[in-house]
């Protein structure tokens, strides 16, 4: 593969004679790590490596075909990129108590499903892109995680500012020149240029400015990018230390996962090289927000409120914990909002373009209560609420592809289950089901595959049936 020579040259400025080494590493082939979904009672994979920096990140020994593994689409792993992971570290070492979170670029869903694995208990996670063609794939995602303590919305970040002091913690993953992503994207190297670093720096800056608002006094924003220069990376951080006011804090590392430091200001930064650690090219900072941080006065927008209508009862026994949520219907829609978040999602409802939030458990069509997608893939669907078919792996994939698939059993709604965990559901008819997997999630390839190509992890016991 061959890099731009001013990128080479530039880099070369920073790194000195290691630039050889990270040359070299960016010739080899990217590892292929994913974590594990804990909450759907996934606790491991048998004998293979872990990412040191996050407890339930895994290295694989070679790229699988992710598309024709039910268990991904079951939500029980997400594949991510090892170095991003340290996001982990971050949030563990200075979030203690349940905070309201924003992921502000959250597509596809890395950190957000992260994020619902390592926020504390009883923390709200609003998870937004700008794109609306990926906001449909991150809300997909985050779906499958299963977490009902999230909201995905599609909005601008100067719209997110007008949310004034709201979010104790901002996640700001932000788009950059993808100098890190280059041995796995070659279009990211095809469009670089200087012009073009210079460009994502002032962009990330502006994005930072939009959404500072949002953030209280003593909040944490966590900036990051995956990109080696000191332009949208030091210098952007040096720039919101002074002319926003922040502090940049220290995050505990081990020596051993050879996490690298600044280039410039010597302030606790950290970096990931490819030559270095067992990942792509990642930055990562995290800053508190000064109480005397600088304030720029906005007036919220406001929505036309609509009260919420009962729901049947019956769908009460669909969750694990009722009681725990409001269950309304909207239209024909019915949602269950966590009640610890109930004022907090209001307040986002009337200002925001939501996608998705709390758990979507299906609509009223007529007589007969329609169970969602989502209700099937939640930590809190009740399994005892449907008769459930386990299916095998073909037929899952049959059931993926939105195929028809013979099932027998009693008619009305059933739940597919592949090893244990949740994949949808079926009305069965009696000579026929239905099968009712989101046409737009569905497997578009026709391949047919004969030999095992799914994940075989450590079960837990969440799921069992």
């Amino acid at each position: 593969m061959t890099f731009p020579a001013e990128f080479c040259e530039r880099t070369r400025r920073l790194m000195g004679k290691e630039f050889e080494l990270l040359e070299e590493a960016l010739q080899l082939e990217a590892p292929v790590s994913i974590r594990v979904n804990a909450a759907k009672g996934v606790v491991g994979l048998p004998a293979e490596e872990r990412v040191a920096w996050c407890d339930t990140g895994y290295y694989l020994p070679e790229r699988i075909s992710f598309t024709f593994d039910p268990l991904f689409h079951a939500g029980a792993y997400y594949v991510q990129e090892a170095s991003s992971m340290f996001l982990e570290q971050a949030v563990k070492a200075h979030v203690h108590e349940p905070v309201k979170c924003l992921d502000l670029c959250a597509a596809p869903g890395g950190k957000s499903t992260h994020l619902c694995s390592v926020l504390p208990e009883g923390s709200l996670l609003v998870c937004n892109e700008v794109i609306r063609s990926r906001s449909y794939i991150l809300a997909e995602n985050v779906a499958k995680w299963g977490n009902p303590d999230t909201i995905v919305c599609n909005n601008d970040p100067e719209a997110l500012g007008e949310l004034t002091h709201f979010f104790d913690l901002i996640i700001a993953d932000l788009p950059c020149s993808g100098e890190g992503m280059f041995r796995k994207d070659i279009g990211a190297t095809e469009e670089w240029s200087e012009a073009n670093v210079n460009l994502c720096a002032a962009r990330q800056r502006r994005i930072i400015h939009d959404i500072w608002n949002a953030l209280k006094p003593g909040g944490l924003l966590v900036y990051s990018t995956c990109t080696y220069n000191i332009e949208e990376n030091e210098e952007n951080i040096h720039y919101i230390k002074e002319e926003l006011g922040a502090d940049i804090l220290p995050i505990p590392t081990k020596e051993e996962w050879n996490i690298s430091g600044p280039f410039r200001y010597n302030a606790p930064v950290y970096r990931f090289f490819p030559h270095k650690t067992k990942g792509e090219g990642f930055f990562l900072a995290i800053l508190r927000k000064t109480e005397g941080g600088i304030h720029i006065t906005k007036q919220p927008k406001e929505k036309k409120k609509t009260a919420p209508i009962p729901p049947p009862t019956a769908v009460n026994h669909w969750l694990h914990y009722p009681d725990n949520f409001r269950i309304e219907l909207t239209g024909q829609s019915i949602q269950a909002i966590p009640l610890i978040h109930t004022e907090s999602i209001s307040c986002l409802t009337r200002q925001l373009h939501i996608l998705s939030s709390g758990i979507r458990m299906g609509e009223v069509k007529g007589k007969d209560l329609i169970p969602a997608h989502s209700l099937a893939l939640s930590t809190e669907l009740s399994h005892s609420a449907f008769p459930t078919i386990e299916v095998s792996r073909e037929e899952a994939i049959r059931y993926l592809q939105k195929e028809a698939i013979p099932l027998s059993g009693e008619k009305g709604y059933q739940l597919l289950t592949y090893e244990g965990m949740p994949l949808g559901y079926v009305k069965q008819l009696g000579n026929r089901a239905n099968n009712l997997y989101p046409q737009e999630w569905r497997i578009r390839s026709n391949k047919k595959t004969g030999e095992r190509t799914d994940i075989v992890l450590t079960p837990g016991t969440l799921f069992s049936v």
